[in-house]
């Protein structure tokens, strides 16, 4: 049997590509390894739960504020005005995208990639199948590769495909305990303190009856573990029942180029879509996956090597400036507990609070209330240089 399109990988990013495809009357092959949950916080925002017809069902809390902690322990409490922050627990959520994609008429494979050969007969991809161990092979014509960072594919098929910088996540997902001060079923903590981690943030993210509380860094030297252990003491949180423990990488610049100008193309963190500063990648994974199956589809049409590179113009005609400015703010102000005291100090005005959390509702830069902008740019910059104190509550 020959495939239209091999999907190699099945979190968000594959499983939303198989699906468009095989919605779009494509023959269609998911390979999933099964039983890997990676390590996410696990927020969506209402754009991603409206573009993809995501269910209540899957939303196991919506969080109404957003608490940043500085290393002072300043806290500012950010309402989500009009809407609100999903969360899902990736162990389910990622199994709801792929059985969708597999009732759209996707075939899925449980098993490992192992590599793509060619020869006069087409393309092949091989696999270890999970159950029997035995080597499989599937004839194609295009291959998807969303197979996360540090991508086998990418680093098989494109140049320069294993070279994306990441930070290295890891994450405890804990059972909930009651309400408390220091713990808020509807509020997602962030937590900029570089005792936590050096270069990026800790969380504690609720997700209903669990919870997941972690930390990112790119420095090797890091012990994520007792970072952790240092951030549930913080929260309160040491006493209660740890469920799983996870790590994983997370990409943090999108690759120069997406497609090998032949028969693959990436999607997700295989193409290093997941936001700077925030680490958010689950709408990204998933408008890669759908840019990644429409480059796929048009090249299946035409012919033209040239529609494969629609995936990374469609992505970036959209989400470049968000990039760019969420990239900028992290190399601002992540550099120091000096600069993040200012960055959570900044977080109090008003203005930032409303254009921060429209931007991140709707996944694009606002701009209506263009003095609103000039404000905050007039104070980003005084932060930065120091011409004014970080505010005391």
């Amino acid at each position: 049997m020959k495939y239209d399109v091999v999907v190699v990988g099945g979190g968000p990013s594959g499983a939303t590509a198989a699906e468009d495809l095989a919605r779009s009357g494509h023959k269609v092959a998911l390979i999933d390894r099964a039983g890997r949950i990676k390590p996410c916080g696990g927020a969506i925002p209402p754009r991603l739960i409206a573009d993809f017809n995501i269910p209540d069902s899957q939303i196991v809390a919506k969080i109404t504020t957003a608490r940043m902690i500085s290393p002072t322990q300043r806290k500012v409490d950010i309402p989500i005005e009009n809407g609100f922050v999903g969360m899902v627990d990736r162990e389910h959520f990622d199994e709801f995208l792929r059985v969708r994609a597999c009732e759209a008429g996707a075939e899925r494979h449980t098993g490992t990639y192992t590599k793509i050969t060619r020869d006069r007969d087409g393309t092949h991809v091989h696999y270890r199948d999970k159950t029997t161990g035995d080597a499989v092979v599937l004839d194609t014509k295009m291959v998807i590769g969303a197979d996360g960072a540090r991508s086998n594919v990418a680093k098989q098929e494109i140049k320069n495909g294993d070279k994306v910088p990441y930070v290295i996540a890891y994450h405890e997902i804990i059972e909930s305990p009651a309400a408390t001060e220091t713990y808020d079923p509807m509020r997602c903590d962030v937590i900029y303190d570089g005792k936590i981690s050096p270069d990026f943030y800790g969380w504690v993210f609720p997700h209903g009856k669990s919870a997941s509380v972690g930390m990112g860094s790119m420095i090797k030297d890091v012990d994520l573990k007792e970072a952790t252990a240092a951030l549930r003491a913080a929260s309160g949180l040491t006493d209660c029942k740890t469920i799983r423990k996870e790590g994983a990488p997370i990409p943090l610049k999108p690759l120069d180029q997406w497609d090998n100008g032949r028969d693959v193309v990436l999607a997700g963190d295989a193409a290093g879509v997941v936001a700077p500063s925030s680490g958010e990648g689950i709408y990204y994974a998933m408008v890669g996956g759908r840019v990644a199956a429409t480059a796929a589809a048009a090249k299946l049409q035409s012919g033209m090597i040239k529609d494969l590179q629609l995936a990374r113009k469609l992505f970036m005609k959209e989400h470049k400036s968000v990039f760019k400015v969420l990239g900028a703010m992290q190399n601002a102000y992540y550099r120091s507990d000096e600069r993040r005291e200012r960055f959570v100090s900044l977080c109090h005005d008003i203005d930032v609070q409303k254009l921060t959390f429209e931007a991140y509702m709707n996944k694009s830069l606002v701009k209506a209330r263009p003095m609103a902008h000039i404000k905050i740019g007039i104070k980003n910059v005084s932060h930065l240089l120091g011409l004014v104190q970080p505010t005391r509550v």
